[in-house]
């Protein structure tokens, strides 16, 4: 299996966010899980691939050239893909992957998940989408997913078809018995 995982170029304030990242990262390298991830070498995307790549796992980042040349991308990782622009660096990704992570993050973490999960509800694939909710970084975001369904602007199983844990092993189950629902049309 192979995830993508979106999640800051910042550590955040928190270290538990560090530590947590450290923990998953190690989780998925000891389960075989490949990773896919934005290619840069700061935050909590560094975190997570230095941890995958010192447990044994396969990391795969994806940058784009202007990324690049702020040197920012990550030398030590198994495999660094240099692409055009965003819009290709999260195509890429999402070719690549078997699932869709988003661990804590800023305004493109949260781009990334939802620009896949709207594929997901728009049957563009059938992969599943998660919130590794650590800390419970998440729940007002889950809070404004159920006033959105409760309002009328979104269907209850889109909102039900995002992944909501802070635990790796039921991360990881959910993911792999994960099942779309219909297509939206």
């Amino acid at each position: 299996m192979t995830i993508a995982v979106y999640c800051g170029s910042s550590a955040g304030n928190n270290s538990e966010y560090e530590q947590r990242t450290k923990d998953f990262g190690k989780f998925l390298a000891l389960n075989n899980i490949n990773v896919v991830y934005g290619g840069g070498r700061v935050g909590l995307m560094g975190v997570l691939a230095d941890t995958v790549i010192e447990h044994g796992g396969k990391v795969c980042g994806v940058i784009p050239e202007k990324l690049k040349e702020k040197e920012l991308e990550h030398t030590g990782i198994t495999e660094l893909r240099v692409v055009a622009d965003m819009h290709e660096r999260k195509a890429t990704m999402a070719e690549l992957s078997d699932a869709f992570v988003a661990l804590p993050g800023g305004a493109g973490t949260l781009e990334e998940i939802f620009e896949v999960w709207t594929w997901a509800q728009l049957g563009f694939h059938n992969k599943p989408c998660a919130l590794f909710n650590i800390n419970g970084f998440y729940d007002k975001l889950i809070d404004m997913l159920e006033t959105m369904s409760l309002e009328g602007f979104l269907k209850k199983e889109y909102v039900d078809m995002i992944i909501n844990t802070d635990c790796e092993d039921k991360l990881l189950e959910t993911l792999q018995k994960y099942q779309a629902p219909k297509h939206k049309w």
